[in-house]
């Protein structure tokens, strides 16, 4: 899906299928330098097991157009047009790294509007805060090739290593750098700067009444679990489950434990089994 928003072509990934706005939606939203593609193996799953889903490329990202957005709270900003854009009802925001920033960020500002659109967050591999590594900054500014290359080794754990990917002819590293290619050269520096910047975790997860289901890599050299296990703990109604041996490329890296541990959120958020 590809639709004119703020003066700039955005895309929209929907899994194979064409959404129903007034079904139960799934918006999710990807990490640094990543793109729709990060959430393949979800999207087309959920879409084909009756959910409606939205996978947006941040501006600057993917096939989205536009300069990729400076801040957590433009990015929370540019999502919560895009619900209104869509005319969604019933949505859960769903986020990997980067993405649960805005996913909370997204969620508290709905909340102080009182609208009752958000109905659960699903946070994957991150925390309150997502703090960089100042190198990787320095290098994401001056060789995001570099640093995408150093960002897919930290964030795949072992058996990533040892396995091919899902999809015939694919290693998780090279999925990795390829999707983090496709976006606008700077895209990488500017996401990290955000995530480093960004200190409203706190403050928005202790603002939600919402159902949360945070997800886990034991192995996350990213974001480190015992931040996930801080960001469960201070969310008023969540759950958490730890996937062992993983790192932090959970959706591409351990799909089929992703896809039905989201599943089995929607059915108890909707009371819907797909």
């Amino acid at each position: 899906m590809r639709i004119d928003y703020r003066g700039s072509p955005a895309h929209i990934a929907t899994g194979g299928r064409t959404p129903d706005p007034k079904a139960p939606a799934l918006l999710m939203l990807h990490g640094s330098g990543q793109s729709h593609v990060t959430w393949l193996l979800q999207s087309r799953w959920l879409a084909y097991h009756g959910y409606s889903v939205y996978a947006p490329d941040f501006p600057g990202h993917g096939l989205s157009g536009g300069a990729p957005l400076a801040s957590i709270e433009e990015m929370a900003d540019w999502t919560a047009g895009l619900v209104e854009k869509l005319k969604l009802e019933q949505v859960v925001l769903t986020g990997h790294s980067q993405g649960c920033l805005v996913a909370l960020e997204t969620a508290k500002n709905m909340a102080v509007r009182e609208t009752s659109i958000c109905k659960g967050l699903v946070l994957i591999a991150a925390g309150l805060s997502i703090p960089v590594n100042e190198a990787l900054l320095e290098t994401a500014k001056t060789d995001p090739q570099k640093a995408a290359r150093m960002m897919t080794g930290w964030g795949h754990g072992q058996a990533a290593r040892l396995h091919d990917h899902s999809q015939p002819g694919l290693s998780h590293l090279g999925f990795s750098r390829q999707l983090m290619a496709a976006n606008d050269p700077a895209a990488l520096g500017v996401d990290l700067a955000a995530c480093q910047a960004y200190l409203g975790g706190t403050e928005a997860a202790a603002e939600l009444d919402l159902p949360a289901l945070v997800i886990l890599a034991e192995k996350d050299r990213m974001t480190p679990v015992k931040a996930g296990r801080a960001m469960a703990a201070a969310l008023n109604r969540s759950q958490t489950i730890e996937i062992p041996e993983a790192g932090h490329m959970l959706p591409p890296e351990r799909p089929e434990e992703i896809n039905r541990a989201i599943a089995g959120f929607m059915e108890q958020v909707f009371n819907f089994q797909g």
